[in-house]
């Protein structure tokens, strides 16, 4: 079949008629008006050569004249990609030979370099494109434009945004005029210009077909609309809106919802394997009972995954009387553009504390305070009295984590799944932990007093120098060891940086690989990955590729003074002298005062590398908890339930226990849930602040002054650095020539064998607290976070200059 009516088109057809000709079609079958036409199906354009006859016998049962002629890949207007503008239109065409060559040019469109980049880059790999042709009658427009039922530049699906001008809408959508504006809230009060060229009728008439054709798609659209010379509106086109975030889940609560992404913290804005997410979930359950806190607590913190990532809703936070206003302050760990965003929901009258603020549950805390207080004040003080007995005691708690195995080889999926879901959690929250936690909790705490204790003597920058270079932090000692690695592995240099890193993981997992002691490091680091906190992300035992990428950059640096543990030295040398320097003043200044200060920097000195230490323990459990996961996996996909192993980590526990369980088979289940992983892995940007009607707080703001050349972020790790930018959005095979500037969404402690070799750091997301700004201090590179849309804005390569103290990044012009 090469040519089909608009009108006779089936559900099903897609893969015939193009994305284009098959929602065409739905409209018409939802009842709404759409100009006649046919398509040419993909049928011809896989056969080479147009059906002359039958394409102008449907011209000219269409009447003949002005046609549309439209692109309709198979590509096109999907949930995931729109390919809006990507294949060509050509209105106006009239007579059976320009019909031909339009055709013809369509056909050509597919293959430009524009399609395929577009192609490559929003598709999965070896997905194929076919394409069809549409011809429509044209309407002759009075008024043309586009009708988003969602708002594209915020997020709202509360608001309707329309955009119209006189005559034909190609002006509004290839963007060469300023069309009218109108949004239209819920209380469907238009706002727009004055004497637009929208009547208040048209208005409401755009409105009502918009949530018709949302209700009938079943999500938010973007269609294209005109009225004709006789004030007819007609729909010619409705496509998904492709870049919104996905809606959080419906809590059945009247009042608006703010949700905070809280993945950023750990460096995680990446979507989360089901799996993994699942097990976070559960691990947030179960915390809450060991603390024994009841639902009124959990009202304030309840966990949601939205989109793949990890939201809390802090709704009852912010509208608390006790503990709203000071919410945005105490906040710094979750950085400034959090903050900001709260403080801005404060403002909203609907965040009012009589609107949604649940009672303050003040007697589970009382009774955690009572409970947990006094040991841990305790431990706290013994943590500062006795620092090196701490380290002890983390040491060997964390041998006795590595020692713990879960069930052996003749356990089934069950029993696998089952010491997941349950057993498992007893190391996580056992008394190992703990006592690995209390040195980490004054490596958190004290850098945080030291600004108050030096005030009026010491600017925050100087007493955040005290923290550099520090001793005991063992993602630093991880860089270092992989680092005297690659200077071990010198003699096969040109095998390690000339082979690619997947096929050296696969010789090394082979056996066929000269040694270079990778063994004992992955013994010590083997838990560890970029994205480490998702148990569905494997480790770097299974997958070293990605430390075979270090390795390489490090054997290409060919400056001894900024070897890896030279730089460090020196952060360490800056840092004591630091501490000499405010010692004296403080004491100088404020003799009771100023010694207090200078005993908790030399304990700064000491501690502060811990603050590491207990995701590293976590992770060992964690480790055993993915190998069981893999194992049950295994024995799932032998007895049919999986294709393959790792397809676990695509369902929540519930779902694997089924499985296991009841022999359930999760395979359609998993390839659905592999299509939207891999689509939110292609997404650029995750909202940091979230409403519930899809609102991202963040674009609610005010664009900041404009500076040319100049982008603001926020200080976290002070000093200056100019370098070539290199921009990297996964760890795994990345190459950061020595001396570049890192340019990141995130980092995590599985990014940082990347820093030993950059000049700089920034990052879209994060706080000064967090793991990659914490490790380029100890590093004494200069970092700048939680500047948007810095991955977009820098290209690699760009000249670029940093001000951790600024936090600016400077793109320099080029000669």
């Amino acid at each position: 079949m090469d040519v089909v009516a608009l009108d006779g088109i089936a559900e099903g057809m897609h893969g015939a008629v193009g994305g284009k000709a098959a929602g065409l079609a739905a409209m018409i079958a939802l009842g709404e008006r759409v100009p006649p036409g046919f398509c040419l199906t993909t049928d011809a354009h896989a056969a080479g050569e147009i059906p002359e006859d039958a394409l102008l016998a449907a011209y000219r049962d269409l009447g003949g004249g002005p046609v549309a002629v439209r692109s309709s890949a198979t590509a096109e207007d999907l949930p995931e990609a729109s390919f809006a503008g990507q294949q060509e239109t050509y209105l106006g065409v009239e007579g059976e030979r320009d019909l031909l060559d339009a055709v013809r040019r369509c056909w050509e469109s597919l293959d430009t370099d524009r399609a395929r980049a577009y192609r490559e880059t929003n598709l999965p790999a070896g997905a194929e494109a076919r394409m069809a042709v549409v011809v429509q009658r044209m309407v002759d427009a009075e008024t043309a434009g586009v009708l988003f039922t969602a708002d594209p530049a915020t997020g709202s699906r509360s608001r309707t945004v329309v955009d119209a001008a006189p005559g034909l809408g190609t002006a509004v959508v290839d963007g060469s005029i300023t069309p009218d504006h109108y949004v239209i809230a819920d209380d469907r009060t238009p706002e727009g210009p004055d004497g637009g060229c929208l009547s208040r009728a048209q208005l409401a008439e755009l409105h009502a077909a918009g949530e018709r054709l949302q209700n009938g798609f079943g999500a938010p659209q973007d269609v294209e609309w005109a009225y004709d010379r006789d004030g007819v509106l007609w729909l010619l086109q409705s496509r998904p809106i492709t870049a919104l975030f996905p809606l959080p889940p419906d809590t059945g609560r009247p009042h608006p919802r703010l949700y905070l992404e809280i993945g950023n913290i750990q460096g995680m804005v990446r979507p989360f394997t089901p799996i993994g997410m699942s097990l976070l979930q559960r691990a947030a359950d179960r915390m809450f009972a060991v603390a024994r806190l009841d639902g009124g607590v959990r009202d304030l913190f309840d966990m949601a995954a939205i989109g793949g990532r990890l939201f809390v809703d802090v709704t009852g936070l912010v509208c608390n009387r006790r503990i709203g206003p000071g919410l945005a302050d105490s906040m710094e760990v979750y950085g400034p553009r959090v903050q900001a965003a709260v403080r801005r929901v404060q403002q909203d009258p609907r965040f009012r504390a009589d609107n949604a603020a649940a009672p303050f549950p003040l007697t589970p805390l009382l009774r955690l305070a009572l409970r947990y207080g006094p040991p841990t004040v305790l431990a706290f003080a013994d943590v500062l009295a006795r620092p090196e007995a701490a380290r002890i005691r983390a040491r060997v708690a964390i041998a006795e984590l590595r020692r713990h195995r879960g069930p052996g080889a003749s356990a089934d999926a069950s029993e696998r799944l089952r010491y997941v879901a349950e057993d498992a959690f007893s190391q996580i929250y056992g008394t190992a932990i703990f006592r690995v936690a209390m040195p980490t909790m004054a490596g958190v705490i004290l850098p945080q007093v030291l600004p108050a204790l030096l005030r009026g003597i010491a600017t925050d920058e100087e007493a955040a120098a005290v923290a550099a270079g520090a001793p005991h932090n063992v993602t630093t000692e991880m860089d270092l060891e992989l680092w005297r690695l690659a200077e071990g592995a010198a003699e096969h240099r040109d095998l390690l940086t000339g082979t690619d890193p997947q096929e050296l993981a696969a010789r090394y997992h082979a056996g066929t690989l000269p040694d270079i002691g990778l063994d004992g490091f992955l013994r010590r680091y083997g838990h560890r990955a970029g994205g480490e906190v998702d148990i569905g992300v494997p480790r770097w035992a299974e997958d070293p590729a990605p430390l075979f990428a270090t390795i390489a950059n490090y054997l290409r640096l060919d400056d001894p003074g900024q070897a890896p543990p030279r730089r460090f030295a020196r952060a360490a040398a800056r840092a004591e002298a630091a501490v000499a320097d405010l010692s004296r003043r403080a004491v100088r200044a404020r003799p009771l005062r100023g010694r207090a200060a200078a005993f908790l920097m030399r304990r700064t000195r000491e501690l502060v590398g811990m603050r590491e230490l207990t995701k590293f323990a976590w992770l060992i459990p964690y480790a055993e908890m993915r190998r069981q996961l893999l194992l049950a996996g295994a024995q799932l996909a032998d007895r049919g339930r999986l294709e393959e192993a790792a397809d676990i980590v695509f369902l929540d526990l519930d779902e694997a226990r089924a499985a296991a369980d009841r022999g359930v088979d999760q395979r359609a289940l998993v390839a659905e849930r592999k299509a939207v992983h891999v689509r939110e892995l292609r997404r650029r940007h995750v909202p940091a602040a979230l409403l519930s009607d899809g609102t991202d707080v963040e674009a609610l703001a005010p664009p900041l002054p404009a500076s040319a050349g100049t982008l603001t972020g926020a200080p976290a790790a002070a000093g200056r650095a100019t370098g070539r930018a290199r921009v990297v959005r996964d760890p795994a095979g990345a190459r950061v020539e020595p001396g570049e500037i890192l340019v990141a969404p995130t980092t995590d402690p599985g990014w940082t064998p990347l820093f030993m070799t950059a000049g700089g750091l920034v990052t879209e997301t994060g706080s000064v607290v967090a793991h990659g700004p914490t490790v380029a201090r100890e590093y004494g590179i200069p970092a700048v976070i939680a500047l948007p849309g810095a991955t977009e804005k820098i290209s690699t390569g760009d000249l670029i200059t940093i001000d951790g103290g600024a936090g600016t990044v400077v793109i320099e012009p080029e000669e």
